[in-house]
């Protein structure tokens, strides 16, 4: 399974010419790299040396949060600038795709690799001016969010990289005619120097892989049974990595990496005559989407032509152009056409096992031919495509006479497919709209995808063959009127705007209001002043240490876990002789190893004495050995029988059999029934909405140290509730908390899926350490991760809306449901905070909110950014469209008149102001340019049928904290030593939101000393005990105030010493406070907020305060794909006094992408029988660069205080989440703008995540009538 690793990325120079290949680490075996130099994140720049430009500016501007993925952004870009001193802006972004953030929302990455673009205008689109003379806009290599001084970065000077070493280019003369052979204990490595040993070699070992980039085989690996005896690597073969313009065409080296292939055909293509280079245009368009840069440098062309991937890109336009296979065996050489036959294996067209592909001749078109290639996947780049296709047409010389033609699909089978006998009965005929007709059902009857076809999707995947054929013909069409204008009509507008494909631009920085400081304060004060991250230069270095960076421990045992693969059964037995058998093995941990903590975390489930399982991914047992690959076999072999019992998945299941966790939550306010009896009218629907991954980077990951006396144990874990997993460890191992120490440094991305879930995985390697006496590390692997820890709750509403012909809402019925999947976990505080927080920004004066945690057959589901006001938010604004459409008003104007104004109260009686609610709204449509923009979108829509733009902005009142006062409780230890310096501890714990640099912020202002004289250690429960989970956006203020407290107290006992030397230095002082015995190390603690709920009388003082925010997004979509671009955001954020502007700009960006992805790309399959499907990158697809809007703006309230917290600020690291609803309702805007062209009606949901499939099929047309479809019957979405 694809692993992603801190520091995956590693240029490699190969052997001629020498060139930087960014590389996923994790795919390179070790005998490719003999004769290569290979460069990883510390070669590049370190503190113990010296740092490179590239790492120092994207930590300067503010490019890390949690900082696991930085080191692999950083090798992305030194890759690029090795090879390209001055890229262009759309080289960076290329150099990026295949790198994933889920903290920083990507901006301020792209802002920090701006500044080594080439200075390009983009003279605003021909207009002639530049981009930095607007107001609103940044020039595209610019740097324009003010949160960094570019003056201060240091200069680039490529004299100073590494040379490639003398020896190794000395060591590849001497062994350019050798054969390199590596052999271990079960595989022989073999690499020749020529075709012929190639051939004699493949001749002997018919079976053995030929391995170029080992994309493919590597992501297929078997760590235990799997295992190839012979593996040929033939990529020192000149012949091999050929590339030559010949009279036929190009002829391009099989061991030619993709990068190289985009390369030749950006060099080629303007060197030949246009007519002849349609095919590589074709291909061009493909490369550029093709996977990320890492696997497009490694992956070869011969690779992926004889893989026969079905959603490999490549290959139907391949096939299509005639390309031909240039084979050789040691019985000759042959050439074989890549066509339909060819992929799809048949004996008579395939090539033989003895055989390799040397190179590819990819022909010149011809000026009566027309070449297209088309793709549609989740994501716009590094995705596996839903549905690609290849198409080319030959016309008669002169004429529309189709002499030739060909159709090929790819995601659609198993390998790629051809309309063969679909373009045979449509020779000899004329270009035309009959003949698209015809063309159409012909593919329909022979393209066959049936309902229950795997990978689901399958109305969108067959309506996507109909789509792409018509947007062919009129490419085609456009492509006549061009050559033979006289002869052939220009295209109507309408027709027009279906040719091209959505690509978003180049991200432009954001222009942030920032917040000025007061004159008055010392310039040594860092609070309210955007500091650079404190671990900000260790994150782009690659020595910032994660749990699975600490090194092994003398003893270290490696642990893996067996899951169940039933999602209700009994166990009727579990045998682990076999495993015990495998060598390294050392033990197998089970439930009854100790006692009914541990039980409780197998969640064994004790009926009459029987066994029971309650998920998929349900930890059965563990398996202890000397290294993960042994403890992995060993879990292999553990034997386990069930008796399958009836598992209940969806939340209609869970109503139907009246499964819940918790009782009904439910809130009143007003009348309701009063209410819907005034109105004029009353509508009724339902929201669905799926869940979401965490996906942090850092997955879940434990090393418990067991000490030598007193039974003590260090337990290293990355977690955000340290506490707890000191609580659960001791109580499983029968110890008191005081033998359980915690240490957590750092963690990799949490967002709330760290707060109960690392408590577990800790009890089970703290045992498996308690039973072995010796260390054990436990890190989950990505796919075990997604399997086991659950997500964000999928949510289902019924919603009955009663509203006036103005658009006022008289009354609403709210029924929310969640599916809480099969344990508590959080999900009674998630549901009651989506019955609190339903209401959003909106006065509802008769309300009834019911809400129900569903108790289904699914992984338990936890806390997630937001905690539930996301699918709230999302719900109520739901209700205020459909209103809007009944009423036929302005969306806008319907959202205004039923906001809360002025003082006001929520329907659980909490007292708020609602004038930063407005001042939000208001700011946000004069900085978004709404109504001017709003009438663009409509003139654009009015002009363009198959493209179609949307705009939407929403308003958000979000809650801040918890709902009860002794989750805001925190406290500090600070300590000043002899010379002065400090060292700073408290409960809180660092997920990226740059809780530790705020803390010293805070730090520096109550002692008023310089930043550098204080230093953080860790969070340990050694120092600072009984830490509440850091979350609900208040983990940075709460602690704030325990370090200030504990600052405060030692700047009160200094007092005698300072008025006694006035004008001494700190130091001094430090020194004389010594010397009179006053104590240097305070203790600081916070209380916490007073807050309180009582849900028996619906009543309370429910959060300690309110934040507020308005976000206008623009889209548009492609009618014909469900394509869409973000095109331009703005937020505006009422964060009062931001203790530091960059860190919480980041965090409203971050969140905010996080939203997107909710709301528009990422979704969750299970089976039937309740397993997960989606538990990779390849199959999961969270936001990536393209995703960003085109211009991204954020602007902080200016001139709001909050009284409640430290220095008067707002914690806002959750709340920029719900505005990626925002472009939720852009997307539904432009639909509704198709839907309103084609005659459709407009009262329609969609529900979310809204994606490509959803918006295509959503814009209905007579494509998607054309055959009806039914959803797979293997993938039910959880909220289903």
């Amino acid at each position: 399974k694809k692993k992603i690793k801190k520091s995956c990325l590693t240029p490699q120079f190969s052997f001629t010419p020498q060139r930087h290949h960014p590389a996923n680490s994790c795919l390179l075996p070790i005998c490719s790299l003999h004769g290569a130099a290979v460069t990883t994140v510390e070669g590049v720049g370190s503190l113990k040396n010296r740092i490179n430009p590239i790492q120092e500016r994207l930590a300067k501007c503010h490019g890390s949060q949690c900082g696991f993925c930085t080191p692999g952004m950083v090798m992305s870009m030194y890759a690029l600038l090795r090879n390209h001193v001055k890229p262009s802006m759309e080289q960076i972004i290329s150099a990026l795709d295949g790198n994933l953030c889920r903290c920083t929302g990507y901006r301020p990455i792209i802002d920090s690799y701006a500044s080594f673009a080439k200075q390009t205008c983009c003279q605003l689109r021909g207009t002639g001016q530049c981009c930095l003379d607007q107001e609103e806009l940044g020039c595209s290599s610019s740097i324009r969010s003010g949160l960094c001084n570019p003056a201060e970065f240091l200069p680039v000077d490529p004299t100073q990289e590494f040379i490639f070493p003398p020896e190794l280019m000395r060591m590849a003369q001497e062994q350019q005619r050798k054969t390199l052979i590596f052999c271990s204990k079960r595989t022989t490595w073999i690499s020749p120097s020529t075709l012929k040993e190639l051939l004699e070699l493949k001749a002997k070992y018919p079976k053995a892989p030929v391995v170029v980039g080992n994309t493919s085989l590597g992501l297929n690996k078997n760590d235990c049974d799997d295992y190839h005896p012979v593996i040929l690597h033939p990529l020192r073969i000149p012949e091999m990595q050929v590339f030559s313009i010949t009279d036929d065409g190009i002829v391009v080296g099989a061991a030619c990496c993709l990068a190289q292939l985009r390369d030749i055909l950006m060099e080629t293509i303007p060197k030949l005559p246009e007519e002849k280079t349609k095919i590589y245009q074709a291909l061009l368009q493909q490369l550029r989407t093709l996977a990320g840069e890492q696997i497009r440098s490694m992956a070869s062309l011969g690779g992926h032509i004889v893989s026969r991937g079905s959603a490999w890109d490549l290959n139907p336009i391949l096939s299509a152009g005639k390309s031909v296979l240039n084979l050789a065996s040691d019985g000759g050489k042959r050439q074989i056409f890549l066509n339909d036959q060819f992929l799809a294996g048949h004996k008579h067209a395939d090539i033989e096992p003895k055989e390799v592909i040397v190179s590819v001749l990819i022909p010149y078109s011809t000026k009566d031919e027309f070449i297209s290639a088309f793709r549609q996947a989740d994501r716009q780049k590094n995705a596996f495509s839903v549905v690609n296709a290849g198409l080319r047409v030959l016309f008669s010389p002169g004429t529309d006479t189709i002499v030739d033609l060909s159709i090929l699909y790819g995601g659609i089978g198993s390998t790629t497919l051809s309309a063969r006998k679909s373009c045979e009965k449509l020779i000899g005929r004329q270009w035309n709209d009959q003949m698209l007709s015809e063309a159409c059902k012909l593919v329909l009857e022979e393209i066959s995808l049936p309902p229950s076809a795997s990978g689901g999707k399958v109305e969108y995947r067959r309506t996507l063959l109909v789509s792409f054929l018509f947007r062919f013909y009129l490419e085609v069409l456009h492509g006549l009127h061009q050559m033979y204008p006289f002869r052939y009509a220009e295209l109507s507008q309408d027709k027009m705007s279906a040719l091209g494909v959505l690509q978003s631009g180049v991200p432009q920085g954001t222009h942030s209001c920032l917040q000025d400081v007061d004159p008055g304060q010392s310039p040594q004060d860092p609070v309210g002043r955007p500091i650079m991250h404190q671990s900000g230069i260790k994150h782009t270095t690659g020595e910032a240490v994660y749990i699975d960076d600490i090194r092994p421990v003398d003893g270290e045992l490696s642990l893996a876990v067996v899951t169940s693969v039933k999602a209700h059964a009994k166990i009727k037995s579990i045998d682990i002789s076999e495993a015990l058998q495998v060598p390294g093995v050392i033990n197998v941990i089970t439930a009854k190893d100790r006692g009914v903590i541990v039980s409780m975390f197998f969640h064994w489930v004790m009926y009459v004495g029987v066994l029971q399982v309650i998920c998929v991914g349900q930890i059965i047992c563990a398996v202890v050995a000397e290294t993960l690959t042994q403890a992995k076999c060993g879990a292999k072999k553990v034997k386990i029988v069930y008796e399958d019992l009836q598992p209940v998945l969806t939340i209609k299941d869970a109503i139907k059999h009246n499964s819940y966790i918790t009782k009904e939550r439910k809130l009143e306010k007003g009348d309701i029934e009063k209410g819907f009896k005034s109105a004029d009218k009353i509508i009724e629907g339902e929201l669905h909405m799926g869940g979401q991954e965490h996906f942090y980077l850092e997955t879940n990951s434990v090393l418990v140290i067991p000490r030598m006396e007193d039974k003590e144990m260090d337990v290293y874990v990355s977690t955000q509730h340290a506490t707890d997993v000191q609580k659960l460890v001791a109580s499983a191992l029968n110890l008191q908390s005081n033998k359980i120490m915690c240490h957590t440094k750092r963690v990799g991305g949490a967002f709330g899926g760290k707060i109960t879930k690392p408590s577990f995985f800790a009890v089970i390697a703290a045992v498996a350490a308690n039973k072995t006496g010796r260390p054990v590390r436990f890190a989950l692997e990505r796919d075990m991760d997604m399997l086991i820890t659950g997500g964000r709750h999928p949510f289902f509403g019924k919603y009955k809306v009663g509203f006036m012909k103005d658009g006022r809402i008289m009354a609403a019925d709210f029924q929310c449901y969640i599916n809480g999947g099969c344990t508590k976990d959080e999900s009674e505080l998630v549901i009651e905070y989506i019955v609190l927080k339903v209401d959003n920004a909106y006065n509802i004066p008769n309300l009834r909110v019911r809400g129900h945690a569903c108790k289904t057959n699914l992984p338990s589901n936890t806390a997630f950014r937001g905690f539930g006001f996301p699918q709230a938010g999302l719900f109520v604004e739901t209700c205020i469209v459909a209103v809007a459409t009944k009423t036929g008003l302005p969306h806008e104007k319907v959202r205004e008149i039923n906001m809360y104004r002025g003082v006001n109260r929520t329907a659980f009686k909490e007292k708020f102001d609602a004038e930063n609610l407005w001042k939000c709204w208001k700011e946000c449509l004069v900085k978004s340019d709404y109504h001017s923009r709003n009438t663009k979108v409509e003139e654009f829509n009015r002009k363009n049928y198959w493209k179609k733009k949307g705009i939407a902005i929403i308003p958000m009142k979000f809650s801040v904290g918890f709902n009860a006062t002794y989750f805001h409780q925190a406290g500090a230890l600070v300590h000043i030593y002899l010379d002065g310096s400090v060292l700073v501890t408290h409960g809180g714990i660092e997920l990226g939101q740059g809780i530790h640099t705020k803390m010293l912020q805070i730090a520096s202002r109550e002692l008023k000393i310089p930043l550098s004289y204080i230093h953080f250690c860790e969070t340990s429960s050694t120092t600072v005990p009984n830490g509440k989970y850091t979350a609900g956006s208040v983990g940075t203020e709460i602690n704030a105030r325990a370090v200030q407290d504990a600052c405060q107290i030692l700047w009160k006992r200094l007092d005698p010493i300072r008025r006694n030397n006035p004008k001494g230095k700190w130091e001094d002082w430090i020194s004389e406070a010594h010397k009179k015995s006053i104590s240097l190390s305070a203790t600081g603690y916070f209380k916490g907020y007073v807050t309180d709920m009582n849900w028996k009388t619906k009543k309370g003082h429910a959060f300690p305060y309110f934040l507020y925010g308005a976000a206008c997004s623009e889209v548009e979509i492609d009618c014909l794909t469900g394509a869409h671009k973000n095109i331009r955001t703005d937020i505006v954020m009422d964060a009062s006094f931001s203790i530091n502007p960059a860190i919480d700009i980041g965090q409203i960006e971050g969140a905010f992408i996080q939203g997107v992805g909710l709301y528009t790309l990422e979704e969750i399959y299970f089976s039937p029988e309740g397993e997960q499907l989606t538990l990779s990158p390849d199959t999961y697809k969270i936001p990536a660069v393209c995703d960003i809007p085109e211009q991204f703006h954020v602007y902080l309230l200016p001139n709001s205080c909050n009284s409640i917290a430290i220095y008067s600020s707002k914690g806002v690291g959750e709340a920029g989440f719900f505005l990626g609803s925002s472009v939720f309702f852009a997307i539904r805007d432009a639909v509704a703008a198709a839907r309103k062209e084609r005659g459709l009606p407009l009262d329609f949901t969609l529900n979310s995540p809204l994606t490509v499939e959803r918006i295509r099929m959503a814009c209905d047309d007579i494509f998607t009538k054309m055959e009806d479809g039914n959803m797979d019957p293997g993938l039910v979405i959880t909220w289903s």
